[in-house]
């Protein structure tokens, strides 16, 4: 897939692209809902001859039109979006910069350079779908600023549990903690991307040695707990229970919660490594212990239900 980061002003070679079919969207989560919309595109594409474009935005305009919102998290991060929108098999994702003068563009002004001047012959995008100024470009007023120079398919409302498949629900999901209801919006486990850092080395000194993961600003965490996981380390997944907090038996206060993961069957330093924790599902809420003897005790029962639950979820396929 060839990434190209667009900008206003729009300048383009002449004829620098081939014949495109297009999904537009934002695409934070490229959940099954948006799935829908680019396997779509890639569809318009195979049977007409065109290329097959992916369309999206950075940062989220709710940080440039916003008042309060100075920085918002993801559900995938932008480099993380780019992954995912490569393995639906997409050949070209553009990625416009978000800005007050791109916002301020009116409707027709959007589709006459973003549209027809990347030689888009087909878009699709969701029913809800909003372009130009104010977003007063609709997918009802999208046939009239076409000009006749592309087709579009508007792609209905995607439910699961008879409510809408969203960002917005992917998220509330996420603050509440309820990270194993994710899959059947996401089509997969929720995963956030980090590097292992060294830690206090407490885990190691009671039995229980973790990897302490930085996690990126950008990234939406689930609420403070213990949680049932699958951490990416050199390509392969392990089974693990995971920490998320700010360790109250230890410490009074502490600023940014941390993350630590104990794996059940990997007991090798990988310091400065890239991984990826998979989260399956919350096991309890943090909770300040009266001392490390209770503190190990309940570490013990962690780690027996998270490897019950990975036991029961594998009988389960």
């Amino acid at each position: 897939m060839d990434v190209f980061k667009l900008s206003f002003p729009l300048i383009l070679a002449k004829n620098q692209f081939p014949p495109l079919a297009m999904a537009l969207g934002f695409f934070d989560g490229v959940h099954l809902g948006h799935q829908k919309v680019i396997a779509e595109a890639k569809k318009q594409a195979a049977e007409n001859g065109l290329g097959c474009a992916v369309m999206t935005f950075d940062p989220h305009p709710s940080v440039v039109l916003g008042k309060n919102n100075q920085h918002v998290q993801s559900i995938t991060p932008l480099a993380e979006k780019v992954n995912k929108i490569a393995e639906l098999g997409v050949d070209y994702l553009f990625i416009v910069h978000f800005t007050p003068e791109f916002a301020n563009l009116l409707p027709q002004e959007f589709v006459d350079h973003y549209i027809i001047g990347l030689n888009v012959k087909h878009v699709a995008a969701g029913f809800d779908f909003t372009y130009g100024r104010m977003g007063k470009g609709t997918m009802e007023t999208l046939p009239f600023h076409s000009r006749d120079m592309f087709s579009y398919s508007v792609v209905p409302k995607f439910t699961e549990g008879n409510e809408k498949v969203s960002s917005t629900r992917i998220r509330k999901l996420l603050r509440d903690g309820k990270v194993d209801e994710l899959p059947v919006l996401l089509g997969r486990y929720y995963t956030t991307a980090g590097t292992v850092v060294h830690g206090d080395k407490r885990g190691r000194a009671i039995g229980f040695p973790t990897a302490n993961v930085e996690i990126s600003d950008d990234c939406i965490l689930p609420p403070t707990g213990v949680y049932a996981v699958k951490l990416l380390v050199n390509q392969q997944w392990h089974d693990g229970v995971c920490n998320l907090g700010y360790r109250p038996t230890f410490y009074n206060e502490t600023v940014k919660p941390s993350v630590e993961v104990h794996l059940f069957d990997y007991n090798h330093e990988f310091y400065g490594e890239e991984v990826t924790i998979e989260w399956h599902r919350r096991l309890r809420q943090e909770q300040k212990f009266a001392g490390i003897d209770e503190l190990v005790l309940q570490i013990e029962q962690d780690k027996r239900s998270a490897l019950q639950y990975f036991k029961e979820n594998r009988q389960a396929l």
